[in-house]
């Protein structure tokens, strides 16, 4: 089964819960609540967007904070990050989210400490996640599109090694940008998703949008019809797939190219 829907709530919607009606009326069924600046919501609210979400059969995922580094020269905003997870955490857990999403690190100065010191940081988070009983939210790590930032998914495999309950999650734009254009031809797209669903878990999630890229990476996020990379590609190779798969657009058109790319997929399309 895939799940197509917006990184955030349209602002059509007006409030949450109008935004999470007016997805399924375009015929989405996932969204991913953008904490990117805080995880500040009440339980009682989260709760109640989770039963709406719920009610409407959209599943929901979160994610964290922009600010997280655990490769930071600064022990204060370590110990922060830690924290930024945590609150996310609580947050999808009242919500009945099932994963979140965490840009872990910059390399900064010290590149050879970005792994040892991602690990460090998600294995406190994991064990203050057991001690709290919250065992139904993924840790998700996305794969990050410029040059100076921790997460490939070779990178994200070796903290798979060492912590439990952390699986990528795949922006394939990202991928493309920071490989300056790596996504060309079926098969690039092949071998990208021969590299992710190994990893995967249960639930394949995905981040989609096109991009704009540079010597260094990213730059910004593009509408599809762009197609940088082209993402008929991916749709072409998963047409058949028995891998479940969640899919988050990060393009700046949030639901108009979430349904675009549901289109692409013949036995989804309206």
């Amino acid at each position: 089964m895939m799940r197509f829907g917006p990184a955030g709530y349209p602002s059509a919607g007006k409030t949450p819960e109008g935004s999470l009606e007016y997805t399924k009326k375009l015929g989405l069924d996932c969204l991913e609540v953008e904490f990117v600046r805080g995880a500040r919501i009440s339980e009682d609210r989260a709760k109640a967007i989770g039963k709406k979400a719920k009610d409407l059969d959209i599943r929901l995922s979160c994610h964290a904070p922009y600010f997280i580094s655990f490769n930071s020269d600064s022990e204060e905003t370590r110990a922060k990050s830690i924290d930024w997870v945590m609150d996310t955490a609580r947050a999808a857990h009242n919500l009945g989210a099932y994963l979140i999403v965490i840009h872990a690190a910059s390399y900064g100065k010290t590149p050879e400490t970005a792994l040892p010191s991602v690990i460090a940081g998600l294995t406190k988070c994991k064990e203050m996640l057991d001690d709290e009983g919250i065992k139904d939210v993924v840790l998700g790590v996305e794969t990050m599109g410029k040059l100076g930032q921790f997460g490939t998914l070779e990178e994200i495999a070796k903290v798979m090694d060492e912590v439990d309950g952390v699986h990528p999650v795949l922006d394939v734009a990202h991928v493309h940008a920071r490989g300056r254009g790596c996504l060309k031809t079926e098969e690039d797209m092949q071998n990208l998703i021969d590299q992710f669903f190994p990893l995967c878990g249960d639930i394949a999630h995905f981040h989609i949008s096109c991009i704009n890229y540079g010597e260094k990476g990213e730059i910004n996020h593009l509408p599809l019809d762009t197609k940088e990379p082209d993402l008929q590609l991916l749709a072409d190779i998963l047409e058949d797939t028995e891998q479940e798969c969640n899919f988050i657009c990060e393009s700046p058109l949030i639901e108009e190219d979430a349904v675009v790319f549901r289109n692409m997929f013949p036995k989804y399309r309206s």
